[in-house]
């Protein structure tokens, strides 16, 4: 088989396999949850820890590339990858499998960064078409797989196995990698953006710790010193960046409101629809009981609805403009999201399907043109540095939607459940229930109380639990209502057409950065 076919397996089979962990993770919470005794603050970290990493090391990867070679730098990346998931499958507990997963993260990072670069120096002509497509077409059967894949594992075997499933993977793309790829680099690449990369990484873990903590009240010590070194530490990335030569943020790039608005684009997807995910899990199986494989079978009503748009969305942005297909992928996530709302403590799971088929296709029509507003509206030269930053804030608006939405539903949830059980021996219960996730689990440790006080303590927690689901589906969508806006107004036909000159000093960090999350 000829080399850049070799390229093109290894590739592939790396982005799978990290895609892939990007939704599978969120079907198995509810089993790591029970293995742990975890608290919801835990299982926001098993997510946000790997969201941190990859938005704090995407750019600074492309960078070190450049720099050392794609070829060597993604497999280094994958052993990376691949080890943080033997220590994930090994976790003994929610603090290792968190720092695991920020492994997994920096691996992430890194593969993201170099792996439509080596596509790009591999294929030419009629071949790059056919690779590119090979890589997408993976890229959307991993997305749409993942929570029944997820499912069938964490059913059929442990939890542990999503994780441990990745390492024979791995070793085989390492192995290809160095064996078969052709090693590139750039020959005027320059040297990272170390204080840029320190600053924003030290804003976006303050940020994301501050919000997680907020689940026990926005007004404590931790939570305003959290934030506040969040906001200082943000106004020193950007200071560095103003004054760095060649900065890892070209600052320069948000003159063009088509930028912008893109960028606000990826941060609502991510912290709207995907970031409530998680929460949609957890009342499927923590709520209502279902299993692994039966709420991954359920979730495919929005990853298939997000896969079969997303065909049809290729093939009307030849004829569509892009901020028209963005701005209507929006209005239809707010509805979706919209339609999800009025769950009861009664509710079943089909009250959520047509929400899950609505917001799924409005998922479908924003990600396909969404690349476009990154990378369309720059100089050749900047592509790879746009494209980072969009992946960037998916992932920012990932972790932060994760940790904002989990305080403010830990939140309702108590005030719902202290308001049930106000007046009555159990009222202690409700702080209990809040950290416990709320679903009947949270029950189980109320082993001194009678069977009807269990019962009791079990009915404000689904109670709760519904209330905190309610409230911020509502906040989710209207989220998704100002992306809808801002991609209407800020997104243009004619930056398109106009391509901004490269600031004098700036270089790409990776002329063809892929564009990875997709969910």
């Amino acid at each position: 088989m000829a080399q850049k076919w070799w390229t093109l397996t290894a590739v592939v089979a790396g982005m799978f396999m990290l895609l892939l962990d990007v939704t599978i993770v969120n079907v198995a919470l509810p089993q790591i949850q029970k293995a742990f005794s975890a608290s919801l603050q835990d299982l926001q970290w098993v997510i946000d820890a790997y969201a941190l990493t990859l938005a704090a090391l995407l750019l600074t990867a492309g960078a070190l590339a450049d720099r050392f070679g794609r070829r060597i730098t993604f497999a280094a990346g994958t052993a990376i990858f691949t080890a943080g998931s033997l220590l994930c499958g090994l976790a003994t507990g929610p603090l290792d499998l968190a720092l695991s997963r920020a492994g997994q993260g920096v691996g992430g990072a890194i593969m993201f960064a170099t792996s439509l670069a080596l596509l790009s120096d591999a294929f030419r002509g009629k071949d790059r078409g056919i690779a590119f497509g090979a890589f997408g077409a993976v890229t959307g059967i991993a997305v749409a797989t993942g929570p029944v894949i997820g499912g069938v594992i964490t059913s059929g075997l442990s939890w542990r196995w999503i994780f441990l499933v990745n390492v024979p993977v791995g070793i085989a793309t390492i192995a290809v990698t160095l064996t078969k790829v052709a090693e590139s680099r750039d020959p005027d690449a320059t040297r990272p953006d170390w204080l840029g990369f320190v600053s924003f990484s030290g804003a976006l873990a303050a940020l994301v710790y501050g919000l997680i903590s907020a689940g026990d009240g926005w007004g404590s010590a931790r939570v305003v010193a959290s934030l506040g070194a969040a906001a200082g530490l943000l106004a020193a990335f950007v200071i560095i960046e103003l004054a760095q030569r060649r900065p890892m943020l070209d600052l320069s790039l948000f003159r063009v409101p088509t930028f912008t608005g893109g960028l606000i684009a990826a941060f609502g997807i991510s912290a709207s629809l995907f970031s409530l995910l998680t929460y949609l899990i957890l009342y499927l199986q923590d709520d209502l009981g279902f299993s692994a494989l039966g709420t991954g079978l359920r979730i495919l009503f929005l990853t298939l609805a997000v896969f079969v748009t997303a065909g049809i969305a290729g093939r009307l942005t030849t004829v569509v403009p892009i901020r028209l297909m963005i701005c209507a992928g929006f209005v239809l996530v707010t509805t979706g999201l919209l339609l999800m709302r009025g769950v009861t403590a009664g509710s079943g799971w089909t009250h959520l399907i047509p929400g899950l088929i609505v917001a799924g296709a409005g998922a479908g029509l924003v990600n396909v043109p969404l690349a476009s507003t990154a990378v369309g509206v720059v100089a050749p030269a900047r592509a790879g540095m746009a494209s980072g930053i969009n992946s960037t804030l998916r992932s920012v608006g990932l972790a932060t939607g994760i940790a904002a939405l989990g305080a403010i539903f830990t939140a309702q949830l108590r005030a719902t459940a202290t308001s049930r059980l106000a007046g009555t021996p159990l009222a202690a219960h409700a702080h209990a229930l809040a950290a416990g996730l709320g679903g009947p689990a949270a029950s189980g440790p109320q082993s001194g109380l009678t069977a009807a006080a269990r019962q009791t303590v079990a009915a404000a927690a689904q109670a709760g639990f519904a209330d905190g689901l309610d409230t911020i589906l509502l906040i989710g969508a209207v989220i998704a209502a100002i992306a809808a806006i801002t991609s209407l107004t800020l997104i243009r036909g004619r930056d398109f057409a106009a391509v901004v000159p490269a600031a004098v000093g700036t270089e790409a960090t990776s002329p063809d950065a892929a564009e990875p999350i997709t969910t």
